[in-house]
């Protein structure tokens, strides 16, 4: 083995430099600010900034939707995806409250009081500059917002979300040109429209070349098309793809694409799926669960089907290991990207431990490879699986010392639903392991 190096994650770097730019932009409002004599100035001043603070949090928005791959496969997409879902929700606030101090401003100004709120933002998109496509890209946010909040989105099909989610540059774009237009800051600072013109000019172009251009690259260079469809257990299938020179597409174990399969009624469907299996120079294969109409409908590809895939994404790989022992941790379908680890990280016989959980014996998908590399290896293989009775087992410190009595020194990799690995990651941080030695990588089922 060679010495082991683990790949830092730039998320600290990162967040410092948002929270600079963040700086930056409270520094240019209190520049440009007169002194604040009375009351209507405050509530201007405060629809001031926070408009600012929402312009400049919508290019971020934008940022975490173009994978990036300094994001996605050093930070790991589903960390950025929460960010992306954090900094959507605080734009969404500092939106609404910019659209109403500002009319409540302007209203006041117009010797009207707080009920005539409605009648002057009527008049500011008919008589303003760019103020009616602020207020059509406004109703997109907020359209947005209301399908991501968590029981709406439980009740919709994940393809209607992800498509009404494609509105957001819509609404970046409608949104930007009244910042330019009306903004105090930009007229009176030409460098400031300068600097803004380059963050949103950055913005669009990775997100025309990460999300456009390199998807076209990557599906006419090594043209995947399906080879066959495999049922490893009840409801869990693996699709097989072909293609030329799929080496050099960069994946590693424990990377997932997002797979369009180009058949009929699933042309405009694209899924994210983990490999589960290390990419072969001719062959990769994804595993899936049917818990939708997309994966289900996966077991009626045929042979030839063309596929349109994206990636690789996710830092949940071998750069991330800093122990010689590995201790992988797999909930349901979330054995995916751990059988592809489990086949590929280097180790001596015992250094490696694969813990499965699943419902029942049946349901252990893959079980045959995974028995065949432990033998292959010297790793150890457990699963853990409900009684007879429905009870569920016990993962707690307790039982994973005394399984492994050394689990403080091991590296853990860990994929499962939500609730799953919020447990096992408790019950490993009980058991002794540090916080930044537990790699996992979430889901929802």
């Amino acid at each position: 083995m060679r010495a082991i190096r683990p790949r830092r994650s730039p998320a600290v770097p990162l967040l410092a430099a948002v929270w600079a730019g963040a700086a930056g932009v409270i520094w240019l409002w209190w520049m440009n600010t007169p002194s604040i004599a009375d009351n209507n100035s405050r509530i201007l001043n405060a629809g001031r900034i926070t408009g600012l603070l929402a312009g400049y949090l919508m290019a971020l928005v934008v940022l975490q939707m173009a994978r990036v791959p300094a994001l996605e496969r050093r930070v790991g997409s589903d960390r950025v995806a929460r960010w992306h879902a954090m900094t959507g929700r605080y734009t969404i606030c500092l939106v609404l409250a910019h659209l109403f101090l500002t009319m409540w401003g302007y209203a006041l100004q117009a010797g009207k009081g707080l009920g005539g709120i409605v009648q002057q933002t009527i008049d500011s998109v008919n008589q303003l500059p760019d103020v009616g496509k602020a207020a059509i890209g406004t109703g997109l946010l907020v359209l947005i917002g209301l399908i991501s909040i968590g029981p709406i989105r439980r009740r919709i099909s994940y393809d209607l979300w992800y498509h009404v989610h494609l509105l957001t540059y819509a609404a970046t774009y409608l949104s930007f040109w009244h910042q330019l237009s009306t903004g105090n800051e930009f007229a009176a600072q030409p460098g400031a429209k300068t600097a803004w013109y380059a963050l949103y000019g950055s913005v669009t172009a990775l997100v025309i070349w990460y999300r456009i251009l390199t998807p076209i690259r990557l599906n006419m260079r090594h043209r995947l098309r399906v080879e066959a469809v495999i049922e490893e257990s009840p409801g869990i299938v693996s699709v097989l793809m072909t293609g030329r020179k799929l080496h050099r597409m960069g994946a590693e174990a424990g990377q997932f694409f997002r797979w369009r399969f180009l058949a009929p009624g699933m042309r405009f469907s694209s899924h994210p799926y983990s490999l589960s299996a290390a990419p072969r120079p001719n062959m990769l294969r994804i595993t899936v669960k049917a818990i939708g109409d997309h994966s289900s409908a996966l077991r009626d590809l045929q042979p030839g089907t063309r596929v349109w895939a994206e990636g690789p994404y996710g830092a949940l790989t071998a750069d991330r290991r800093s122990r010689g022992k590995v201790l992988l941790v797999a909930g349901g379908v979330g054995i995916t990207p751990m059988r592809a680890l489990f086949e590929t990280l280097p180790g001596a016989a015992g250094d490696l431990t694969l813990l499965y959980r699943a419902n029942s014996t049946q349901d252990l998908a893959l079980w045959d490879e995974l028995a065949q590399i432990a033998e292959e290896r010297g790793a150890r293989l457990m699963y853990a699986v409900n009684s007879p009775d429905g009870e569920r087992p016990d993962i707690s410190p307790d039982t994973l010392r005394r399984k492994l009595p050394d689990i403080d020194d091991h590296d853990v990799f860990m994929c499962g639903p939500p609730g799953f690995a919020q447990q096992v990651y408790e019950a490993l941080r009980g058991a002794g392991v540090p916080a930044r030695r537990i790699h996992h990588e979430s889901f929802e089922m």
